[in-house]
């Protein structure tokens, strides 16, 4: 029989015995890889996170399990091989469990509001929201992580997947979940949307500094960044208050006394040492220290051990030295002032001692220094680092770069308003970023399905240009000429008075028709007429087109938005007719025309030529004016 007493030392032996046993490290893993992620199929997935130097790993998941072990910086990763459609599954690394696991699509969203509209502010035009029931999307939204000057090895803040059921859909962003219910009901795949976008962001912003070289005005000096940190940096810390400091070397200075006085041309931080003897009364005693005022914040160490410090200039300091801190013989005191005016010091006719019950030692007199930051050498590097705010690159190095292990099957990009207004350089830009994204996931084919920017602001009466205009024409040449690209017209369905028009269902059913041939594969007519080329003859221009489909058509009766003009460049409506498969374009008042242009205008939303499978054609001008 176990009596009370032997229960008890057996209960204190089986606690003995676990506090012996090395506990395993806790795995960390990526914000996204948790319950209800959605796993890109039919590829290689890279499974990773972190853990304690030298610490294994077993990732198990569809009954197979994978064994890796943390490297030096205490990273880890597996890779799993490509995986078929379903779910939901459960993973398994280490102790930790993922459960409710798809595999299916993921598609990659970013660009600026439009991209994150919510979708709470669809319910009124789109009810069915209200009542959405299809646990086989998912949704998650990387949170804002702004950083110029440095990549991002993880994301920022704690967001989660959320799939689409009525409980969880008003976390989704608007065109993520009507791009994903198209994909699922055409499919019946597991899609995940994975948005990273920022309202108001610039195209630079989402550029790598590496693709950013066409842009001079967009890099960061990276050497005077490099050598602006190590001015910053406090060459002292965690070092200088030791005892065991070789000081030998140092300066010297008298306190009490002000850096100006002494010559001292610093603004930043100065270590001061002095070595003092301690009477046989104070060894091991606890004692005072008074330290004056200094200017302006201070910690302040004896022979090593931390006694006290003070944030700002005026309060008198007066600190504690625990006993055992002083010794027989020689000891320390070292003091870390800090002081942002560019005259620091210790302030004059204040006492600066140590005192004890018998005895007190006297401070005032020769001490040691070294500056450990001085910001005045900053100024130079802070002036070659001028468009620090400026430069591109922030919102890549925290919010693509951290989620570039993450497989997806494309990227779907709804930005431009930001740049309308310098729409120059536009289509290089766009160019490099589908080239930088496409190099950092290793996908040279990705898909990238492009919105073009819709109308907005008031109708002109007259044929007018217009930064929309031609950033929508940076956005067609991009599609044209870049592979595997495909762009959603939209010029129809935006609102003259609101940057975020709502109808995104129309927007997302535009981008899944080219998403079902640029990475499907289906053969389709996926764009509306696009223009090729014109001739001139008499007084008419006759346009070509591709893209036609089933055959030129316009909505709702005759043709609109067509523009026309002669040598002196001055654009007037014009008359213009289908016939033959081509459009025939002229007016009564340009004679000898040379150029049209079609929809070319920030609200061009009367603009009607499409195919008969009626999708619009892209908005574009003959001219290069």
């Amino acid at each position: 029989m176990i009596t009370v007493k032997n229960a008890f030392i057996l209960l204190m032996v089986l606690a003995v015995t676990l506090i012996a046993q090395p506990l395993s490290a806790v795995i960390r893993l990526p914000r996204l890889v948790s319950d209800k992620m959605v796993l890109q199929r039919d590829t290689e997935l890279k499974i990773w996170g972190w853990a304690d130097s030298g610490e294994k790993v077993t990732v198990r998941f569809q009954g197979k399990h994978y064994d890796t072990e943390a490297n030096q910086k205490g990273e880890w990763s597996v890779m799993l091989p490509p995986q078929k459609a379903g779910g939901p599954f459960v993973m398994e690394v280490n102790e930790l469990i993922i459960r409710d696991i798809l595999v299916g699509d993921v598609w990659l969203c970013s660009g600026q509001s439009n991209q994150e509209t919510p979708i709470s502010r669809l319910t009124d035009m789109f009810p069915e929201i209200n009542v959405s029931n299809n646990h086989m999307i998912r949704h998650y939204k990387v949170p804002t992580q702004n950083s110029v000057e440095d990549l991002k090895e993880t994301i920022a803040g704690n967001a989660v997947w959320h799939s689409a059921i009525a409980s969880e859909v008003m976390n989704w962003t608007a065109l993520a979940y009507f791009f994903a219910q198209e994909a699922y009901q055409k499919y019946r795949v597991p899609v995940g949307m994975l948005v990273s976008s920022l309202g108001g962001s610039a195209i630079e912003s989402w550029i790598s500094q590496e693709h950013l070289k066409e842009f001079p005005q967009l890099l960061i000096d990276r050497e005077a960044l490099d050598s602006l940190r190590l001015v910053r940096r406090d060459k002292g810390a965690g070092k200088w208050m030791a005892t065991d400091v070789d000081d030998s070397d140092w300066s010297t200075i008298q306190v009490p006394g002000n850096w100006r006085t002494n010559g001292m041309d610093v603004n930043g931080v100065v270590w001061y040492r002095k070595d003092f003897e301690v009477p046989t009364s104070m060894v091991g005693r606890h004692a005072k220290l008074y330290m004056g005022t200094l200017i302006d914040s201070d910690s302040v160490f004896v022979n090593g051990c931390f006694v006290g410090s003070t944030a700002y200039m005026y309060p008198p300091r007066k600190y504690n030295i625990p006993a055992g801190v002083l010794r027989e013989g020689r000891n320390n005191i070292t003091v870390k002032l800090t002081a942002n005016s560019a005259n620091g010091g210790f302030v004059e006719e204040k006492p600066y001692k140590i005192v004890g019950d018998e005895a007190e030692i006297n401070l005032v007199g020769t001490w040691k220094y070294r500056v450990g930051m001085n910001l005045n050498e900053a100024g130079k590097y802070v002036k070659r680092l001028a468009n620090l705010k400026s430069a591109g690159s922030g919102l890549y190095n925290g919010m693509i770069y951290p989620i570039k292990d993450y497989k997806i099957k494309g990227t779907i990009w709804y930005q431009g308003e930001t740049n309308a207004g310098h729409p120059q350089g536009y289509a290089t830009l766009l160019e490099s970023l589908i080239t930088n994204w496409r190099e950092l996931w290793e996908m040279p084919e990705m898909p990238f399905l492009l919105v073009q920017l819709p109308n907005f602001m008031k109708k002109q009466m007259q044929p007018s240009d217009g930064g929309w205009a031609r950033l929508r024409e940076a956005q067609l040449q991009i599609a044209m000429n870049v592979p595997h690209t495909t762009l959603a017209v939209t010029y129809d369905v935006g609102e003259w008075n609101d940057i975020h028009p709502l109808n995104k269902k129309a927007v997302a059913h535009r981008l899944f028709l080219g998403a079902r041939k640029v990475a499907y594969g289906e053969k389709l007519v996926s764009s509306g007429p696009v223009y090729k080329e014109m001739k001139i003859e008499g007084d008419k221009i006759i346009l070509t087109f591709t893209e036609t489909g089933s055959g030129l058509t316009s909505k709702e009766g005759v043709l609109k938005h067509f523009a026309i003009a002669g040598e002196d460049r001055k654009f007037v409506w014009a008359n213009a007719v289908i016939k033959g498969g081509r459009i025939i374009v002229s007016s009564k008042d340009v004679a000898k025309p040379v150029a049209v242009r079609y929809a070319w205008s920030d609200n061009p939303e009367e603009a009607n030529l499409c195919n008969k499978e009626g999708l619009l054609a892209s908005p574009f001008r003959t001219d290069n004016w």
